[in-house]
């Protein structure tokens, strides 16, 4: 079994990925879009390719399920139904999954470590984050669960019309984000960007990490 990788060179990878995300698609764009143009997938595809680069990299999943990955996270894999059922989980999937890499003996045998939401275009704190930080700790709310963090990871952007600025903008969304984990006393969060970069007589944008762990 390959040593999994540090949690910073995770982080890393994800912030690099959505940044060449955007900057890729600017110069597809001829320079004319920013990535909020683009589709979510985008994000997957980059954050994956860099995480792929990584020394010992992990295997590398795109949207799995939240079932498979409880089976492949709980202690007891049996008791996934009724964990979904005790902390109202429905089935949906993570744009990404991140497993221990070793040669398997079955289909089965899967070790998740690690569950990423990418989002394209965040700008406010809408339902939609607020339930995906929601489902986040609710895989994690568990202390025999192999899955170690999970992220949620999104690229934002404004026109320079935009009155409210990404200063004054993340700090809120960031808030509004800590607001939930603070609903589960075995979770804690911290937020990482790559710092707000400015296209002069266009906008800015922002690529930033929310991560989710146990104290």
């Amino acid at each position: 079994m390959n040593k999994f990788p540090e949690q910073k060179f995770i982080i890393e990878a994800i912030l690099n990925g959505i940044s060449n995300a955007a900057e890729n698609f600017l110069v597809w764009t001829n320079g004319r879009l920013f990535l909020s143009h683009g589709p979510d997938k985008i994000i997957s595809i980059h954050v994956a390719q860099e995480i792929g680069k990584i020394e010992n990299a992990p295997e590398i999943f795109i949207d799995a399920t939240i079932s498979d990955i409880l089976k492949c996270s709980l202690k007891n894999r049996e008791v996934y139904a009724s964990y979904m059922k005790k902390q109202n989980l429905h089935q949906g999937s993570f744009n990404i999954t991140l497993d221990e890499r070793f040669p398997h003996e079955s289909n089965e045998d899967s070790i998740s470590k690690v569950i990423i939401t990418v989002k394209n275009s965040v700008r406010n704190a809408k339902l939609d984050y607020l339930n995906e930080i929601e489902k986040i700790c609710k895989m994690l709310n568990n202390d025999s669960s192999s899955l170690d963090y999970g992220v949620f990871g999104f690229y934002s952007d404004l026109s320079t019309n935009a009155r409210k600025k990404l200063a004054k903008r993340i700090p809120e969304l960031v808030n509004s984000f800590s607001s939930v984990v603070a609903k589960y006393p075995l979770l804690k969060a911290r937020f990482i960007d790559n710092g707000v970069k400015i296209i002069e007589d266009s906008g800015e944008w922002l690529v930033g990490c929310f991560i989710i762990e146990h104290k």
